[in-house]
């Protein structure tokens, strides 16, 4: 009979299990639809730039196309800086919904400009929220999710981001060789509203984060979110003292910039903006926001580098999802320095290959060095920066320095953006790719240096172990 009651109450606990797990899983889907709208509204001008460009659209020079690229990152990382603030105020699920409302706005006057001035302006204002996603987002995300699925959770943004681009790379790819209208960049970049519509309805439904209701004092309602996504009510008790345990180690009321004047707090800070900056320069973001272009200098024709670009897409997603399941099992520090090293040959393979390969044999040796570079990248480097920005700043300062880190992540972003195409005009491919090739190895150097361990640690113990050190 005992036998029997273990059994029963064995099962009974695995059901609680299995339901507080998938509640946990689809709240994150919900919240990363911003990562969703993160990724297409960074990835759609890869296509829709060439036809905005054109002389019977908004002929853009060199410099005019950079701006309309990188405006997007500019406002994001303005976003990114404000937002961090806002969502230790106002919360991080409210945050989410307005800045929905800013990516619909923003899509909808991108889509209607009637100018080069408009359009960056509207691009700046969608950026606002691109760099609020990215900041309040894997925030959210490491907040609500268990420390053994919080790796996996947060790089889940990071899926939906690349998934973001891959759903850009099609909607471009299918409009730009299917449907022959004028204006067609115009259609491209209002699909974005479509997201932005689904962020908004799926956030009515997600709870607020259970660590900021404590922050505000809220304990009885963080218990009952806590409740629905916690396997046993005895760990949202222990999760509940170990914040306000937390809190008082931090002092009562913090603020956030005299929190600057610690040592361990601006060795944080410093680490964070490292990660940014470094992220940023390896050159990612000219592969997504320039994918095309780069394909039609090395020798495919408009349309064709369109399709192929869909392959860079796809390689983005089946790595990012290697990389989820990865991230948990291996040590983070050396997963990132073997993606950066894998990144680096690849980047030199391309400048050799520019050198050695005729003309018609170019593209190919080009696209195969552009996806082996986004192999290693968005399978390794790209999750656990994101996963290491979320974890790494205190509970009491986590918005405010995962907007600071996120503001260097982004400007970088706008400063890479907008000098690529000034600089493939005026240096060509070949030069133009051993610039960010040195950027890398600058990368690997940082990452060895300062990147921190922070696999199978709570965010409380990786807390401490910066405290102590």
């Amino acid at each position: 009979m005992r036998e029997e009651n273990e059994i029963l109450n064995e099962n009974k606990l695995q059901v609680i299990n299995t339901q507080s797990d998938r509640h946990l899983k689809r709240i994150a889907k919900i919240a990363t639809l911003g990562g969703l709208l993160f990724g297409f509204d960074t990835g759609v001008i890869n296509g829709a730039i060439d036809y905005m460009a054109s002389p019977k659209e908004l002929n853009l020079s060199p410099s005019n196309e950079g701006l309309v690229t990188s405006s997007v990152t500019l406002g994001a990382a303005f976003g990114a800086i404000i937002s961090g603030h806002l969502s230790d105020k106002a919360g991080r699920k409210r945050l989410i919904i307005a800045l929905s409302i800013l990516f619909f706005v923003g899509t909808l006057g991108c889509a209607l400009s009637p100018n080069v001035t408009s359009i960056i302006l509207f691009r700046i204002l969608v950026g606002l929220g691109v760099g609020g996603a990215s900041v309040v987002v894997p925030t959210y995300l490491s907040e609500i999710s268990t420390t053994e699925l919080r790796g996996q959770m947060v790089t889940q943004n990071e899926l939906m981001i690349v998934g973001g681009q891959l759903l850009a790379f099609v909607i471009n790819a299918l409009l730009g060789t299917f449907v022959h209208v004028p204006h067609i960049w115009r259609y491209m970049l209002g699909f974005g509203m479509v997201p932005a519509t689904a962020l908004f309805i799926g956030m009515q439904f997600a709870p607020e984060s259970p660590r900021w209701l404590v922050m505000m004092g809220k304990d009885k309602l963080a218990k009952k979110v806590l409740s629905k996504i916690r396997r046993k009510s005895s760990d949202s008790d222990r999760e509940i003292q170990t914040v306000h345990s937390i809190m008082k180690l931090n002092n009562k009321k913090v603020q956030p910039v005299k929190e600057l004047k610690k040592p361990w707090i601006r060795r944080l800070v410093f680490i964070g903006a490292g990660l940014g900056i470094m992220e940023q320069f390896m050159g990612i973001n000219i592969m997504m926001y320039y994918g095309t272009t780069i394909l039609t200098n090395a020798g495919f024709t408009k349309s064709a580098s369109l399709i192929a670009n869909i392959g860079n897409g796809i390689v983005a997603v089946v790595v990012t999802i290697i990389g989820m399941r990865l991230i948990n099992k291996v040590s983070r520090r050396k997963y990132m320095l073997t993606g950066i090293a894998g990144t680096t040959v690849s980047l030199i393979a391309l400048v050799a290959m520019t050198k050695i390969l005729s003309r018609a044999v170019l593209p190919y040796g080009v696209i195969l060095c552009l996806m082996t570079f986004l192999a290693c990248y968005q399978g390794s480097v790209a999750p656990i920066v994101w996963v290491l920005l979320s974890e790494i700043f205190p509970q009491s300062i986590r918005g405010f320095g995962m907007g600071l880190a996120t503001f260097f992540l982004w400007m970088s972003n706008f400063i890479v953006g907008y000098i690529f195409p000034i600089m493939i005009s005026g240096l060509g491919i070949g030069k133009t790719f051993i610039v960010f090739a040195a950027f890398n190895v600058l990368a690997w150097i940082f990452a060895y240096a300062c990147v921190p361990e922070t696999q199978g640690l709570t965010l409380e113990q990786i807390q401490r172990k910066f405290i102590t050190k």
